[in-house]
């Protein structure tokens, strides 16, 4: 088992930048990728950024990308978003997340396991 701990959302205004933390502990060895989704109220849950911590390999969705910034501390089990620029519209719950080799940003079903989510709010 993993457990995810995420920290640092928040309200911020459009244009503004806020830095996500997750922590991870258990079995962190079993995990392959770690990512960041997120969840606006009355729509699904969407892949933000993952990463391959062993490898620093990263990837991003297209509405994030050249914003978002995923990245890693292999040495304290942590991984990172970056998000600057903020609109409006990246209102949501962000969920820390890992699995294996498979996991990918399209299916949220290809993750193992989950944080219990961190609001951040931006407004105009």
């Amino acid at each position: 088992q993993v457990q995810l701990v995420e920290s640092g959302g928040g309200s911020v205004q459009a244009g503004g930048s806020l830095r996500l933390s997750c922590i991870a502990s258990g079995d962190t060895a079993s995990t392959r990728r770690m990512a960041w989704f997120r969840q606006a109220p009355g729509k699904e849950r969407e892949g933000v950024a993952i990463i391959v911590p062993s490898r620093g390999i990263t990837a991003y969705a297209d509405s994030v990308k050249g914003r978002f910034i995923i990245s890693q501390d292999n040495a304290n089990n942590r991984i990172y978003l970056q998000m600057n620029s903020l609109k409006t519209e990246d209102t949501a719950i962000y969920y820390c997340a890992a699995g294996g080799w498979m996991a990918t940003l399209a299916n949220p079903g290809t993750l193992d396991y989950w944080g219990q989510g961190t609001q951040v709010t931006v407004s105009l």
